[in-house]
C-alpha cells in the first residue's frame, strides 16, 4: 500500500464574535476583525526559550522525516511566472501577486517540508504604500502613468516568502603559497637622468593549514518568482527574531510553495560556504599574495529549517510588460522593476543640446 499521505492543510481563522475572517495585524502583532472589530491575541505555542528547531539534512534528503514535519496545501500555479501560492478556497480567480497574470485558481496540490520558523510582517499596507510613493517618486525618466499608478493605492499583496538555511560544521585543509613582498633598488634612466627606484618583488614560500568554521543559518532563496537581485537587495533580515511557526500569521496574508529543492538549495548554501572558506584559507596563509592550489573540506552535522519571511509585492502591466515593486515586509525598503518614458528621454537629451550650443554659441562670441 503507498504511505499514508498528510491531510490538505486549510488556514482558516475565523472571529470568535461575528464569524468574519480575521487577519493578522502588523501594526499590533494581533488578529482583528475588520467586519466587527474584534481582537485577538495569537496565542503562544512554545515556551519564550524554545528557539525554532533545525531538522537533520540526511533524513529529509533519505525521506525519513517524521510525517508530523510534511504536509500538503492547495496552490494555484502561475502560467507565465510558474509561481505556487495558497488561496482562499472561496477565491476562484485573481491576478498572480508576482507578475499580474490573470489566474485561475485550480485544485492542485503541494506536498512539502512544513515551515518551522517565519518573521512575522510589522510592516502595514498604509506605511508600504508610502514606501513604494518615495521610491517612485525619486525615480527618472519614469512614466507619467507610474506614478499615478501609486497615487491611486494599488493594492499590494503580502507574500510570505519561502527560504531555507542551513547549519553546518566544516573543517577544511588546503595547500598553497605563502607570499612576502620585500623591495631591491635599481637604477634606472627616467627623464635624460639616472635615478634609483625600489622594485616589488614577492618571496614565495609553501603553507599548508587546517582551518575550522561553523556556518549558522546560511540563506539561501527557495522561490524562483522574484529575481534573485531583487530579493537579495532586500537583506539583511533580522533572523534572531524568527518566531516558532503558526499558522495564524498567515491571516489575511498569502504564502508561496517553494520551488527550490533542499538538495538544490544545499548547492547553492555550499557555494557560499566555499567562498567564505577560501577567506579563512588565505587569512590563515598571511603574508602580503596568497597562492591557494588545493581545498579539502570535510563537512558534517548538517542541518536545516524551511522558513518563511515577509515581502510585499505589487505588479502591473506596462505596454504589455509586468514590472514589479517588492519591499521588506520588517524593515520597508523598496526594490523594484521600472519602465522608461520614451519621450521624457527624449526631451531630456533636446534640452540638453540646447543647452549645449547655447554654451558653445556663447563662448564663440567671447572668444
Amino acid at each position: 500500500m503507498p504511505p499514508e499521505t498528510a491531510p490538505i492543510t486549510a488556514h482558516r481563522f475565523p472571529c470568535d464574535a461575528c464569524g468574519s475572517d480575521l487577519r493578522f495585524d502588523p501594526a499590533s502583532g494581533d488578529l482583528v476583525c475588520d467586519h466587527c472589530g474584534n481582537v485577538q491575541a495569537i496565542g503562544s505555542s512554545a515556551s519564550p526559550f524554545v528557539q525554532v528547531r533545525e531538522l537533520d539534512f540526511a533524513a529529509a534528503l533519505n525521506a525519513q522525516l517524521p510525517e508530523a514535519e510534511i504536509e500538503e496545501t492547495r496552490v494555484s500555479q502561475c502560467p507565465n511566472c510558474g509561481a505556487q501560492v495558497e488561496f482562499d478556497p472561496d477565491i476562484h480567480a485573481t491576478e498572480c501577486p508576482f507578475c499580474a497574470t490573470p489566474v485561475v485558481t485550480g485544485t492542485g496540490t503541494h506536498r512539502h517540508i512544513k515551515p518551522r520558523g517565519l518573521l512575522p510582517f510589522s510592516v502595514d499596507d498604509s506605511q508600504v504604500h508610502q514606501a513604494m510613493m518615495d521610491w517612485l517618486g525619486g525615480l527618472w525618466f519614469a512614466p507619467n502613468g507610474l506614478k499615478e499608478y501609486a497615487r491611486k493605492g494599488r493594492r499590494m499583496d503580502g507574500i510570505y516568502v519561502p527560504y531555507w538555511t542551513f547549519d553546518a560544521q566544516t573543517q577544511s585543509d588546503y595547500i598553497g603559497q605563502r607570499g612576502d613582498d620585500y623591495f631591491v633598488s635599481k637604477r634606472v634612466m627616467r627623464d635624460g637622468k639616472m635615478r634609483t627606484v625600489q622594485v616589488r618583488k614577492t618571496r614565495w614560500r609553501r603553507a599548508t593549514g587546517r582551518v575550522a568554521r561553523f556556518f549558522d543559518d546560511v540563506l539561501v532563496l527557495a522561490s524562483t518568482s522574484l529575481p534573485k537581485t531583487h530579493t537579495d537587495a532586500l537583506e539583511p533580515w533580522d533572523l534572531s527574531g524568527l518566531e516558532p511557526y503558526q499558522p495564524d500569521y498567515l491571516a489575511g496574508f498569502r504564502a508561496e510553495a517553494y520551488q527550490v529543492e533542499l538538495q538544490d538549495g544545499f548547492a547553492q548554501a555550499r557555494s557560499h560556504m566555499d567562498a567564505m572558506i577560501l577567506r579563512d584559507v588565505k587569512f590563515d596563509i598571511g603574508g602580503d599574495r596568497q597562492q591557494v592550489s588545493d581545498v579539502q573540506t570535510r563537512i558534517s552535522d548538517v542541518t536545516f529549517k524551511h522558513i518563511l519571511l515577509p515581502v510585499w509585492v505589487a505588479a502591473y502591466k506596462y505596454n504589455g510588460q509586468s514590472y514589479r515593486f517588492v519591499v521588506n515586509g520588517r524593515t520597508g525598503r523598496v526594490q523594484g522593476e521600472r519602465p522608461y518614458s520614451a519621450w521624457k528621454i527624449a526631451f531630456a537629451v533636446i534640452v540638453g543640446l540646447v543647452v549645449a550650443l547655447t554654451v558653445g554659441y556663447l563662448y564663440a562670441m567671447n572668444a
